[in-house]
């Protein structure tokens, strides 16, 4: 359900800001992602790479990322690196990040209604075109559950975070 704000006194849905980066190995996938994602009418805040740069690091652009969705700057985020696994990997070491590389539909969605997964991980060498527009989708459009067992699982993890950091 959309959430609504009044501007100029006519009721606008919000509009859902996506923050996306890759390094290298993922670059090409996420030019095709941030195009995808203005498609569908989503404001994209883009963390780089900016150029395709076969020396850099992807920490550089998911810490930031990451970090941006911690702080809920930005309401989720894509992560794209080669295989993903650097993305996910490094994305979870923001306390309030919960990332996962995803290959397949069912976890793009289950991911946010069972966890609240709010970075999806995807690989650039390894995730089609179209398949990564469809994980997506479907990760933005799903919803966190909130029912008791999922909100007593994530207070778990968030008092992990806590005593970990």
């Amino acid at each position: 359900m959309p959430v609504y704000g009044m501007t100029d006194n006519v009721i606008k849905p919000k509009v859902m800001k996506i923050g996306i980066a890759a390094d290298h190995g993922g670059f090409d996938l996420k030019q095709i992602i941030h195009s995808f994602l203005l498609s569908l009418q989503y404001e994209v805040a883009d963390f780089g790479a900016y150029e395709k740069n076969d020396l850099d690091d992807y920490p550089d652009y998911i810490i930031p990322l990451a970090k941006a969705v911690a702080n809920k700057e930005v309401d989720k985020g894509i992560a794209i690196c080669g295989s993903g696994v650097g993305a996910a990997i490094v994305s979870n070491k923001i306390p309030g990040v919960r990332a996962s590389l995803i290959n397949d539909h069912f976890s793009a969605h289950q991911g946010v209604e069972d966890d609240d997964m709010n970075l999806l991980c995807l690989g650039g060498r390894i995730t089609g075109m179209a398949v990564a527009k469809e994980l997506a989708q479907v990760f933005l459009e799903a919803k966190f559950y909130g029912g008791e067992k999922y909100v007593r699982r994530l207070d778990k993890i968030i008092a992990l975070e806590k005593t970990n950091g």
